[in-house]
């Protein structure tokens, strides 16, 4: 018996301790709180309310686009899955005029650093020579390798590998 109202009790200091608290008592909480609400927002079907993604930036591109090509086995030339992927960034680059980016070229574990270096740069440039070709301007691309020293995926296996042979685009700035 005991048991059970000890039970009850905890699963009631359980529930109260949950409680959230009301979006007035959190406005009202110190002067800073106005700031950190989000400048937009829209409701999602289900009535949750998300922030608005600022069109240009990293996570437009991510969300809209996608910020990733992937490559074979020791391999530079671009599929075309990858061009496919290319092409939608090439639209958001003319769509985005004063973004800048930077193209990062990945290798997978095996091979050399110096090798796996070079790679990731012929990787990184084949990404940048596409876009360049459908008419985004080349000193809005920037390129860099990391070689194998930055992976996304850790293991060795054809899994892990065939993650980290990629071309990254990522954003910049702006107002170039």
């Amino acid at each position: 018996m005991r048991f059970k109202i000890l039970g009850i009790l905890a699963a009631m200091a359980l529930i109260s301790a949950c409680e959230t608290a009301s979006e007035d008592a959190g406005a009202a909480s110190g002067a800073g709180a106005a700031a950190a609400k989000p400048a937009e927002t829209f409701t999602t079907p289900l009535g949750g309310q998300v922030a608005a993604i600022k069109a240009g930036s990293q996570e437009d591109l991510v969300v809209n686009v996608g910020d990733r090509v992937f490559f074979g086995f020791d391999k530079y030339d671009l599929n075309s899955i990858s061009r496919a992927t290319l092409d939608k960034q090439a639209a958001w680059m003319k769509a985005n005029p004063s973004v800048t980016i930077a193209i990062q070229g990945h290798c997978d574990e095996r091979g050399t650093r110096d090798y796996n270096l070079g790679l990731g740069e012929r990787r990184a440039n084949a990404a940048k020579d596409h876009l360049v070709a459908l008419g985004v301007n080349p000193n809005r691309l920037k390129t860099i390798s990391y070689g194998k020293e930055r992976p996304v995926a850790l293991g060795a296996n054809e899994a892990a590998w065939s993650q980290n042979r990629r071309a990254v685009t990522v954003v910049a700035g702006a107002g170039s």
